[in-house]
């Protein structure tokens, strides 16, 4: 069987050297992003370098240094989502009835906490119609207008975000 092989075109190298991806993969380990989550960090730097470059500013003095700063911002970023994702978890739980004799009980806890873990899994973009939705009630055309987006962009969204948690709801066996 025959290997393909990607001609290279102008412009179409990897920003970052070997050594610089090394950096950066340290700089993101160091700042606390699980070795799952490495290679995700090490795309946001290179596209934040494509970004930069093809903003047309002057060239960058140091890339390798720009890199890893943009790498400890990621790094951050990381951890502000994974807050922002566990006080959702924290408030839809408390949502959650706490004793067996309101409305389920335990059930409806247990359920929160899997919503909660479901959304976690979702896109960003899935997630914010999800929420306008049906936690903040918002009609299609409301969103639509205030994400900018057409409405048949949110319609999909929430179809396809529904359906992933929905599978997501049944796989774990709570629903």
């Amino acid at each position: 069987m025959a290997l393909l092989r990607r001609r290279s075109r102008p412009g179409d190298e990897d920003p970052l050297t070997p050594a610089q991806i090394d950096r950066v993969r340290a700089v993101l380990a160091l700042g606390g992003v699980p070795t799952g989550d490495l290679q995700d960090g090490v795309q946001q730097v290179r596209l934040k370098l494509l970004e930069y470059r093809a903003g047309g500013r002057e060239p960058l003095r140091d890339p390798g240094a720009w890199a890893a700063v943009a790498a400890s911002n990621v790094a951050m970023d990381w951890h502000r989502s994974r807050r922002r994702q566990a006080r959702l978890s924290e408030r839809l739980a408390a949502l959650a009835p706490r004793g067996e004799s309101r409305h389920g009980g335990g059930e409806a806890h247990v359920l929160a906490l899997a919503i909660a873990d479901g959304l976690h899994h979702l896109s960003p973009q899935q997630r914010q119609v999800l929420t306008l939705r049906f936690y903040a009630d918002l009609p299609v055309a409301e969103i639509a207008a205030a994400l900018g987006v057409p409405e048949g962009t949110v319609k999909s969204r929430l179809h396809t975000a529904v359906r992933a948690l929905r599978g997501r709801l049944h796989t774990k066996e709570v629903v």
